[in-house]
């Protein structure tokens, strides 16, 4: 009796993990056809009322690093998890071309002693279904980790990554203010020179002196950049906080493009390294947001409005 009573207990307690997909899950998807020997390295991390699920997709592929907002639905019946419309790097995509297959996620939760998983593929959406092939993947529940306190990380990740942040009257004090003049940092500068220069974007000013400030774009997590203009280095090393790194900015006049680029010296606590940028040119205030990783410099490129 005893004997039965406990495997009763067991199965109660096997159906009861089954009824949702709350939590923490982790694991690596490969693509079906073989064709590429790079994984994609994911992070799931779900919140579920009743049939509709939400939470946060991190992964890794390559050089790339992605945390998207997921919504899906999970039927208790079939135990089929649904996530709709996620855009995942093409197989063959390249640092310096990246092409996107918006796919499906369609798994099955698999509950045993040993632990719970979802098994399952990325099916290309409609128009992706010729040229991306499936990813095959197998996500395993982390059970130590507190189902709260990941989702909690997740929303943080992502807020660093997407925040839309402005500094208030409180926040406009200066961290550390640079001499705009070359500086010497060989290291930096030699690392500077292997990454990709990418342009996050092009503003047009009015005057030919600009004051410049940096400020992090998300939660303080230890986020340091170093600064160069025109590919000179000016400051680095620098920690990125809620008061401005601040310096001014004489352009070039022999320069049609002037630029202003951030090289991430770490990527602190969350990544990607981000910033926001102020750009004054005496007329106007340019917001830029600036997001650097241990592959690509961020830079932006500054016109002169001609006369």
């Amino acid at each position: 009796m005893k004997r039965i009573l406990i495997l009763l207990i067991l199965c109660v307690s096997l159906s009861g993990n089954a009824q949702n997909v709350i939590g923490y899950w982790y694991g690596s998807g490969n693509i079906s056809n073989g064709l590429s020997a790079n994984n994609y390295l994911v992070e799931l991390i779900l919140k579920q009322n009743n049939t509709n699920v939400q939470g946060i997709m991190n992964y890794y592929f390559r050089n790339t690093f992605r945390s998207i907002k997921i919504n899906g639905n999970y039927n208790q019946g079939t135990r089929e998890l649904s996530l709709f419309n996620v855009p995942v790097p093409f197989y063959g995509s390249t640092s310096q071309m990246e092409v996107d297959c918006m796919m499906d996620l369609v798994a099955t939760l698999r509950v045993a002693r040993a632990g719970s998983n979802l098994n399952g593929r990325m099916v290309g959406r409609d128009a992706y279904k010729y040229t991306c092939p499936d990813i095959i993947f197998d996500l395993k529940l982390n059970e130590d980790a507190g189902n709260q306190d990941s989702i909690l990380a997740a929303l943080r990740n992502f807020k660093e990554t997407h925040q839309v942040w402005t500094p208030s009257a409180t926040d406009t004090l200066v961290a550390a203010t640079i001499i705009n003049r070359p500086v010497v940092n060989y290291v930096v500068v030699n690392q500077f020179k292997e990454r990709q220069k990418e342009v996050a974007q092009q503003i047009v000013v009015e005057g030919d002196s600009l004051l410049v400030d940096f400020y992090d774009n998300g939660e303080v997590d230890g986020d340091s950049i170093s600064i160069f203009v025109n590919d000179q280095l000016i400051a680095f090393n620098r920690l990125l906080s809620t008061k401005a790194v601040h310096f001014t900015l004489k352009l070039d006049p022999t320069r049609e493009v002037n630029e202003i680029t951030m090289f991430a010296d770490n990527l602190g606590s969350l990544p990607p390294n981000t910033a926001l940028m102020l750009v004054y040119d005496g007329m106007n205030r340019h917001e830029v947001r600036m997001s650097s990783s241990l592959q690509k410099n961020a830079t932006l490129h500054i016109r002169r409005k001609k006369k």
